[in-house]
């Protein structure tokens, strides 16, 4: 047995900075009393990590707390919207879309650059370095500090390293997307986060939901659909992505033995038949504007063809949903859109097949975020360094404990030029 000596003074310092820190993001207006109260700490610590916070812009004082009866009042504390902002990335069949989040949520310079990224991983992370590099200017101009960038990946992404070991949809085999976005954007601040569209955006839809406030399911499936079908698998408030980070292939569920051969190499996968492309084509629409025009005139065509992906999404979620009790079917992406057609349909077949649905009907309701799900998850993920080791962005020069070179973590890895602990799921 090794025996190991007392924790240094910094490294208690780092322990105490993310203990006040988390105090304050999970209950803001809190008090550098109630920070004391509920982290254990001294008011003397708790002050001097506070104003270290402020200084490094990660909280703000917000004036006096409101309060009734006698006793001094306090200092509220929150979250800075003017500290270090995640840098989003999705990487899509059809667009490359890039996005700044901050810690309270504000999204800024949203921007959608369409592509055809099914042109080969260098030509399509020659357009993603070059929307990054974009991005940080835009940042560096309006004086926004990038705390790390996250990309959001259509495949199957290695969750020990981040590296993406299939894309079918992009046409990927084994891309270390880290690696090589690192060799084309050599000044990438902070961590960089590789993970699943579908699970980051499931990831960003439960901290919208929990932010708005209301009733909020903790147990549900979020489906994104676009030209590929990705599902987010999130149990008891927390998402569940497999033992390797695989989990979610919704689109590669088999709903017609013998139909037509998917990128993946298999036959009759939902997202061949009730994907974006599927959709588009089946009701003689050009894109999704299009689409949505021709059902809001009631074009029969169209009203069938969502309707008819409705019924096959159903038949292929009723499945997960007999396997794992999930009470609620959260539509994302292009189906976000889609909704008030694909609604009816897909509750129908959920009612058919779904064996407890007759006294738990399976709810079915359209994203809060909608498109903007994957790459805000992206953005928020690439922040959760921070959040957890806050003094890997106050003193970014200094390594925490047991650091290599190069961490990984649930989501995805990091590149070289941060310090900081493994982000939380």
């Amino acid at each position: 047995m090794t025996a190991t000596g007392p924790a240094g003074q910094h490294t208690v310092r780092r322990h105490n900075c993310a203990l006040v820190l988390a105090a304050v993001a999970n209950e803001p207006g809190v008090s550098r009393a109630g920070v004391a109260t509920r982290t254990g700490l001294t008011k003397a610590t708790v002050s001097s990590l506070v104003d270290r916070l402020v200084l490094a812009s990660l909280i703000r004082e917000e004036g006096r707390q409101h309060r009734s009866g006698p006793g001094r009042r306090g200092t509220s504390l929150s979250l800075s919207p003017d500290g270090p902002h995640g840098l989003g990335v999705e990487i899509a069949v059809d667009h490359v879309t890039t996005c700044l989040v901050g810690l309270t949520g504000g999204t800024r310079h949203a921007h959608v650059r369409r592509a055809d990224n099914r042109d080969g991983p260098a030509r399509t992370l020659e357009r993603v370095a070059g929307e990054v590099a974009d991005a940080l200017r835009r940042a560096e101009h309006d004086g926004i500090p990038v705390g790390g960038v996250g990309v959001a990946v259509p495949g199957l992404v290695e969750a020990s390293g981040g590296r993406v070991h299939r894309a079918p949809n992009l046409g990927w085999h084994d891309v270390d997307l880290a690696e090589e976005l690192a060799c084309r954007v050599p000044v990438a601040p902070g961590e960089l986060v590789v993970g699943n569209e579908a699970n980051l955006a499931a990831l960003a839809e439960l901290a919208a939901l929990r932010q708005a406030g209301g009733e909020i399911p903790e147990s549900f499936v979020h489906v994104s659909g676009e030209v590929g079908i990705g599902a987010g698998l999130v149990l008891g408030g927390e998402l569940f992505d497999g033992t390797r980070g695989f989990g979610g292939e919704l689109g590669h569920f088999p709903v017609r033995p013998r139909g037509p051969r998917c990128s993946c190499g298999s036959r009759g996968c939902l997202e061949r038949l009730a994907g974006q492309d599927a959709i588009l084509d089946r009701a003689g629409a050009r894109d999704v504007d299009a689409l949505l025009a021709l059902l809001d005139a009631a074009d029969r065509t169209a009203t069938s063809a969502v309707r008819s992906a409705g019924r096959l999404l159903g038949t292929a979620l009723s499945s997960a949903v007999n396997l794992l009790d999930v009470p609620t079917v959260v539509l994302g992406g292009t189906y976000a859109r889609l909704h008030p057609w694909l609604a009816d349909p897909l509750t129908d077949e959920l009612g058919t097949r779904v064996l407890s649905a007759r006294w738990h009907p399976v709810e079915v309701r359209a994203s809060v975020l909608g498109a903007d799900a994957a790459v805000r998850g992206a953005a928020t993920t690439a922040l959760r360094t921070i959040l957890t080791d806050p003094e890997s962005f106050i003193s970014p020069g200094r390594p925490p404990p047991h650091a290599d070179s190069r961490t990984t973590s649930s989501v995805g890895s990091r590149i070289d030029g941060g310090s900081g602990v493994s982000p939380a799921s």
